[in-house]
């Protein structure tokens, strides 16, 4: 009898074998959220039927909200599953190497690992060149991002990652508009609505990609996207969804002000952000470890993200949440955590 493999398990935020945390600060998820309209759409859909296999009307809407032809919108399950389809596109057209930000999301080494691609440091040499802004997991601009997007060849890939774009706070996307349509933008709404239990994404074309279109769409299996993920995109797309998000966005600031006043107040140290996330140095104990304390914290309902998977170890990301649940990680740190004297 073969040993019983083990599960493959991938760090990401959220709940985990002990369920939905009290209050988590480790999914970015808008703490403001679910959004009231995109909630009752999701509530509301035809789980009955299948959805239209070519999304007619929801390419068209999503294509008219970002001013573009329907033939540059794709569907996607979800960024990863976006992630790991274009790496499979750049592998099988014979790309070998990936370049990566800094500090970024395990999803994209990991479909690299999958496929075979390198992970090279220099950007000019890598077949498939990923960037994310704000960043994951420091919410801040990429270094250098206008020089990858106007160093793109002709048979490079560039793909921005757009997830927390909606849930900028400060700061503004150092790219034009000309440059933005020589890239893949991957959008997913569901963050940015307090609906990241609905799997559903998208990705705008850059333009002249119809090829590469084609070929993502043929390695697409049939329906990525159910009903209750075509009833949030549909509702994305509305005016008052957009407009609770942006109302949302004023109350994130605030709350933001306040978690990093008191994440100082117990001496750890925040490092600037630009959206509803920031990454802390906790002051712990000589005694105490990052990993104790984040099951201490834990087992008192309080979630934060270790940042060791994004190439940050020492550092936790902590998204911006509500008052009251500030004051319970103040007050689960009292209680689980000495701060050195």
């Amino acid at each position: 009898m073969s040993a019983e493999r083990p599960i493959y398990l991938r760090a990401h935020g959220g709940p985990d074998h002990q369920g939905v945390p009290l209050v988590d600060f480790s999914t970015n998820s808008n703490a403001c959220g679910p959004c009231p309209a995109a909630l009752l759409a999701v509530r509301q859909a035809d789980a009955s039927q299948y959805p239209d296999p070519a999304y007619t009307a929801l390419r068209q809407q999503l294509a008219k909200f970002h001013d573009v032809t329907v033939q540059r919108v794709l569907l996607a399950a979800s960024a990863s599953e976006f992630i790991f389809r274009i790496t499979a596109l750049v592998a099988r057209q014979a790309g070998r190497t990936i370049c990566l930000p800094p500090h970024s999301y395990g999803d994209y080494a990991q479909a690299a690992r999958a496929y075979g691609l390198a992970v090279v440091t220099g950007a000019e040499t890598a077949a498939l060149r990923w960037a994310c802004e704000p960043s994951s997991p420091l919410g801040a601009a990429q270094p250098g991002l206008g020089e990858l997007v106007d160093g793109i060849e002709a048979n490079a890939v560039v793909v921005l990652d757009r997830a927390y774009e909606p849930l900028r706070l400060s700061g503004a996307l150092a790219l034009t508009d000309a440059q933005l349509h020589t890239v893949w933008q991957l959008w997913t709404p569901n963050k940015a609505l307090g609906l990241t239990g609905v799997r559903a994404a998208y990705v705008i074309a850059p333009l002249e990609a119809e090829e590469a279109v084609e070929a993502l769409e043929q390695l697409c299996p049939s329906w990525p996207v159910g009903a209750h993920g075509v009833a949030m995109l549909q509702a994305w797309t509305r005016s008052n969804v957009q407009t609770w998000l942006a109302d949302s966005r004023h109350t994130l600031r605030d709350w933001k002000a306040r978690q990093i006043a008191l994440c100082e107040s117990m001496g750890w140290t925040c490092v600037p952000s630009h959206a509803n996330f920031f990454c802390v140095r906790p002051l712990l104990s000589a005694a105490m470890t990052l990993q104790q304390a984040l099951a201490a914290l834990r087992s008192q309902g309080i979630k934060l993200r270790d940042t060791a998977s994004f190439g940050l170890p020492g550092y936790v990301r902590v998204s911006v949440q509500a008052p009251a649940g500030q004051d319970a990680l103040a007050q689960a740190c009292q209680h689980v955590i000495r701060k050195t004297p």
